[in-house]
């Protein structure tokens, strides 16, 4: 099936037809998606925006119930990675060339070298591997912050301020992430204590679509699951000084 996804997150077929999804639809796919957890939150269907038409239930809430339904399931198939080498890569200094477009990993690196942020305390690193192997299928976080007055290691799924990703897909990503990583390892690599609790968190723009969607009252599974799993969404805004976070 070849298309695009419209700016609310359908998807549109050759000729612009907008394809309306039925609910046995969306859980075939979400069927076949749970063969692989580790890569479930990838699929582009996570990031459908639309409604059923017969219900006018946003596709993403059939997707989070499917997850809140499977949830032993997802997690029995995100296998935990140890790196051998060290989670703290040298030459972290937060320079860039300001010609790239990665914009969100300048975000990223700007926030590293800022530093220290509301609610989510001191970031102490940016693109952080999660990679043993070469051939690990498994990205990087984008962001680890440290608050020592909570005791609090978060796991930063940042998004750049037009991302049409869902906010479903940043939870996902970063409970994934955090499935995936070694505690552990992780905390003494960065020399943190270990008790230190370590958390998933969406961080996402200001009044972006992510934002938005957090705030509709009709996404009672997309709550349900970040709430189970202590997944906390922070919102971030540029300022004339840098950035500034806000707590959900």
């Amino acid at each position: 099936m070849c298309g695009i996804l419209d700016l609310a997150g359908n998807l549109l077929l050759k000729g612009s037809i907008n394809m309306a999804y039925e609910e046995s639809d969306i859980r075939s796919k979400c069927i076949e998606a749970m063969k692989d957890p580790k890569n479930f939150y990838k699929k582009d269907f996570v990031n459908y925006r639309g409604k059923f038409p017969n219900t006018g239930v946003y596709f993403n809430e059939a997707v989070a119930e499917f997850v809140i339904a499977h949830f032993d399931e997802l997690v029995a198939g995100i296998p935990p990675i140890t790196r051998q080498t060290t989670y703290k890569t040298a030459g972290h200094d937060g320079n860039y060339d300001p010609a790239s477009n990665r914009v969100e990993e300048q975000i990223a690196m700007d926030m590293f070298r800022q530093g220290d942020f509301d609610f989510i305390g001191k970031v102490i690193d940016y693109q952080t591997p999660l990679k043993n192997i070469k051939y690990d299928d498994i990205g990087k976080i984008d962001l680890l912050s440290y608050n020592k007055a909570d005791g609090t290691l978060r796991i930063l799924e940042l998004k750049k301020p037009d991302s049409k990703e869902t906010m479903l897909r940043c939870a996902l990503e970063a409970f994934t992430y955090l499935r995936t990583v070694d505690k552990e390892k992780l905390l003494a690599d960065f020399g943190l204590p270990a008790d230190t609790v370590v958390k998933a968190c969406p961080l996402v723009f200001l009044n972006g679509i992510q934002h938005e969607e957090w705030l509709d009252e009709k996404r009672p599974n997309l709550h349900k699951f970040m709430s189970v799993n202590d997944i906390q969404p922070f919102f971030v805004e540029r300022t004339g000084s840098g950035y500034k976070v806000y707590s959900a």
